[in-house]
């Protein structure tokens, strides 16, 4: 995988400071985990894609230590053995980069690129990183449908599109038609605590794919 992902001129430099309190938690996990990524984590799939997954942010152990969004953590788990199921995936997802899996027809984004203490990014933090959001959608000339992991992806996604947040509200499954065109579609996020607790379920899970390979097709009634 490249360092720079499928958008390289959509990503945050390595060194980003627009957060100072991620930078702070960058620099000392650094010093504890030097071999890990710690880093901003690029985009990872498809730049031609029609399906644009978009997450939170990096977990602890996940991306931030792999540099491979969704990947080193359970919260892949779902996710690549659900786009495996709906054909997504080329290659057997074994929850580490070097598995050298690929994606077709879909990227995976993230609304927040940096890891934020306990998966909590602050709004000031969301705010600063939705540029490059806005930057990779631009970027992605076949999108048609935006997945939405989780309230704070739905937010950041709604707010770049200029539309109101009171008039699209987070909902699992939940479908809202954006002004450029393209469809948002909601899901819970796939993390851990949400799979452990049945939140989410792997048929409701399905059930969010299902529809936005249904919405994608060109040939439905």
């Amino acid at each position: 995988m490249s360092d720079h992902g499928p958008l390289s001129f959509a990503e945050a430099p390595k060194g980003c400071r627009r957060c100072p309190r991620l930078v702070g938690l960058r620099k000392s996990l650094r010093k504890d985990h030097p071999d890990w990524w710690n880093a901003p984590v690029p985009a990872f799939g498809d730049p031609e894609a029609w399906l644009a997954v978009v997450g939170l942010a990096p977990g602890k152990e996940g991306a931030h230590r792999t540099g491979r969004p969704f990947t080193g953590d359970a919260s892949g788990e779902m996710l690549f053995t659900t786009m495996t199921k709906y054909g997504f995936v080329d290659g057997q997802f074994a929850n580490d980069p070097a598995d050298g899996i690929t994606l077709k027809s879909a990227i995976i984004l993230n609304a927040v690129k940096c890891l934020p203490p306990e998966n909590k990014p602050t709004g000031a933090e969301i705010n600063n990183c939705r540029a490059y959001l806005a930057k990779a959608l631009d970027g992605l000339p076949n999108l048609k449908i935006i997945m939405a992991l989780g309230k704070i992806a739905h937010d950041s996604i709604i707010r770049l599109s200029g539309a109101r947040l009171a008039d699209h509200k987070f909902a699992h499954g939940a479908k809202h038609d954006l002004p450029d065109g393209t469809t948002l579609i909601d899901s819970y996020h796939c993390s851990r605590y949400n799979v452990n607790t049945g939140r989410l379920t792997v048929a409701m899970f399905e059930e969010v794919f299902k529809q936005a390979v249904y919405l994608s097709s060109t040939n439905r009634p």
